[in-house]
């Protein structure tokens, strides 16, 4: 006996599976959570292999963040961009976040510590520092990353908070 999936069942599954991926990054962690508890994969991704811990971290979802960490998410799952979820908040600038994921086992790597650098997020780069950081990460086409990070972030507050571009799908 040969069970078979509809297409309609299909279509159906790839819906729940939109809508699981709308939940991370609404924030919307009850009906998320249910949708795990009921077999959907917690390291559900993007076509761009963004997982739902990227989508929530990036978008600032402690409580959904920390949910899917407790339900045994990858911290460290890399997508096509070659970024980790730690990546994508340090680019943002979420120290609440970065520390989440950092004393969950979030590895610390090279990108984490360039964004948080090079988009002025001084708070980031000196708790990333304190967390014994690789001493090659420390330096940035040989300089500090102290001082890059400062100069970053007097450049935000001169010029205001405008939108730098950076390609992302979160």
């Amino acid at each position: 006996m040969s069970s078979q999936i509809s297409k309609q069942e299909e279509e159906r599954y790839a819906q729940l599976q939109l809508m699981a991926l709308d939940f991370a990054r609404e924030g919307n962690t009850k009906e998320l959570e249910k949708m795990l508890d009921f077999g959907m994969s917690v390291d559900l991704c993007t076509h761009k292999d963004d997982t739902l811990l990227m989508l929530s971290c990036y978008r600032g979802n402690i409580e959904t963040s920390q949910m899917l960490i407790q339900k045994g998410a990858n911290l460290n799952k890399v997508n096509a961009r070659g970024q980790t979820p730690l990546d994508g908040v340090c680019f943002k600038g979420n120290l609440k976040m970065v520390k989440l994921l950092v004393e969950n086992g979030a590895n610390i790597g090279r990108n984490a510590i360039i964004f948080a650098t090079i988009f002025g997020n001084k708070e980031i780069v000196n708790y990333l520092k304190k967390q014994g950081i690789d001493k090659k990460s420390l330096k940035i086409f040989g300089l500090n990353i102290e001082f890059i990070s400062s100069i970053t972030a007097s450049l935000k507050s001169i010029f205001g908070k405008k939108k730098v571009v950076l390609q992302t799908s979160c």
